[in-house]
């Protein structure tokens, strides 16, 4: 995978040097489940533990709204550990010199738990209902996060409307999506003319809250049968709430929407999440193509869900 900026354990053990004087890695083990940066396990020589995460070289395998994602995901950690009760790792150290490795990376805490999408199908049904709840707590809780403009965390430019940060997200998709020759399956040129055509039922939105983006099991902690945490920050925006994934058509349930808050949607909301759907599912076919990822079920099953969304109108 193009975004996998491995290192040797001689590099990392000079990166951990740097980070922790005094202190010497005794085990580097990576951890595979990602699907863009590279992390590792690292146990020291005291029995204490700290996890290493380090992004990609360079832009290759990132799409037009993959911006500096590293950045983004510790000035989202940091906000969320300043501003809500649930739990975040906290940034260790973190490094964008380039002097010891070729991309950025931070050290961060080791989150106690297991990764909720490994444990998921053997949890009661209770258990999972009740995980779907305290996610959509979590989720209303980043609303406390505010900020005046839209815009991705990881961005200097920002956006007084969010119909112009949403149309921006779509057109870089589009844009993408030519250069990789990615089969669509539906008219491009009209979905844009039809965006156009609904783009103010985003200005009823007047001010962004912080948006994790992509909250899926694989992104969840859990301890206990409780959530103990969220990680991988580094989509994080300045949106509107329902731009999360938890949002989308495939993930939206009952028990996510009361912990959230919100039983009802206007015609408006419901029109806003259609076309998140559209963004996400568009965003999961393009992405194949820049990871470089061998096996493209991701594309279909995106492709099929998009198609479902533009036929159900």
């Amino acid at each position: 995978m193009i975004t996998k900026n491995r290192q040797t354990d001689s590099i990392i053990k000079e990166m951990t040097k740097k980070a922790f004087p005094g202190k010497t890695a005794a085990d580097i083990k990576e951890l595979t489940e990602g699907m863009c940066n590279v992390t590792y396990n690292i146990t020291f020589t005291d029995g204490e533990e700290c996890i290493l995460k380090i992004a990609a070289k360079d832009t290759t395998g990132n799409t037009s709204n993959e911006i500096c994602l590293m950045a983004a995901e510790v000035k989202a950690m940091e906000l969320v550990r300043e501003n809500c009760s649930f739990k975040v790792a906290k940034v260790l150290a973190y490094d964008c010199t380039k002097t010891l490795c070729d991309g950025d990376y931070f050290f961060m805490e080791k989150l106690p738990g297991v990764n909720y999408s490994f444990i998921k199908d053997k949890m009661p049904e209770e258990t999972k209902r009740r995980i779907a709840r305290e996610i959509g707590e979590i989720s209303k809780q980043l609303c406390s996060i505010t900020n005046p403009q839209f815009g991705f965390l990881g961005d200097t430019k920002r956006y007084d409307r969010l119909s112009d940060f949403v149309q921006t997200m779509l057109e870089n998709l589009i844009e993408d999506g030519q250069k990789k020759n990615v089969d669509w399956g539906c008219d491009i040129k009209k979905l844009s003319e039809d965006f156009e055509k609904e783009k103010h039922i985003f200005d009823e939105v007047s001010f962004a809250s912080l948006v994790h983006w992509d909250m899926w099991e694989g992104n969840v902690f859990v301890d206990k049968e409780r959530v103990c945490g969220i990680i991988d920050w580094e989509r994080a925006m300045w949106g509107e709430a329902f731009m999360d994934d938890r949002f989308r058509k495939h993930n939206r349930n009952a028990d996510f929407l009361e912990g959230f808050g919100k039983k009802d949607f206007t015609e408006s909301e419901l029109r806003r999440l259609r076309w998140y759907d559209i963004i996400l599912y568009m965003t999961m076919m393009v992405e194949v193509f820049y990871r470089g990822f061998e096996d493209k079920g991701q594309y279909y099953w995106s492709k099929e869900q998009l198609l479902g969304v533009l036929k159900e109108g």
